[in-house]
């Protein structure tokens, strides 16, 4: 897992609301056991019609979305199934930061568990974001805030352990591998 410190970035917005986990990837691409290459399927019904062609109305499509690693979605994103493959799909097209008033429970943890930062706004800080499409923000996980600009700040808060994960660029096994030592030396003295 790449480490996730500070970001600086073009906002991608999706003002949708209620998008839930199969609009993220559909079930149809959930056949592999790999994770790589499923950015190539991320919002596949709305952005390719039935021949496959793009559609030119879909933000996915625009020229900037490869270039914003933030994502700005509308209210209740990540709702649904419990696909870890949604927040992989998203890391693999190249977000490392989604941004809304409501993420769901579930989505938001797979989401940490991967890689992916989902912060959580206020309504009227996310309102803000909604209208500031292809804007530069800088995203500091350490401090915890959001920063547009020299003037603007957004705080948000993220659970501690996920928090330390995310800095460290590490995922639960990772941290299990690396106190190897630490858990060999423990059960070596309750065994004594």
């Amino acid at each position: 897992m790449q480490a996730f410190k500070n970001l600086h970035g073009k906002l991608l917005v999706l003002a949708q609301e209620n998008v839930d986990t199969d609009q993220i990837i559909p079930a149809r691409y959930l056949t592999t056991t790999r994770f790589d290459g499923l950015g190539e399927y991320l919002f596949a019904d709305w952005r390719f019609d039935s021949d496959g062609n793009e559609r030119a109305d879909c933000v996915f499509n625009s020229t900037t979305a490869k270039q914003s690693p933030i994502l700005v979605a509308g209210r209740n994103f990540g709702c649904g199934s419990s696909r870890e493959h949604a927040p992989r799909a998203l890391l693999d097209y190249g977000f490392r930061v989604v941004i809304s008033s409501e993420i769901a429970d579930i989505f938001r943890s797979n989401s940490l568990n991967v890689g992916l930062l989902p912060i959580i706004l206020t309504a009227d800080e996310h309102a803000q974001l909604l209208a500031m499409d292809g804007l530069e923000i800088a995203v500091d996980l350490q401090a915890q805030k959001i920063m547009i600009g020299d003037d603007v700040e957004f705080k948000f808060s993220t659970e501690a352990f996920s928090r330390h994960c995310l800095l460290m660029g590490m995922d639960r096994f990772d941290l299990l591998v690396d106190a190897d030592d630490d858990i060999k030396a423990f059960e070596a003295g309750r065994a004594a």
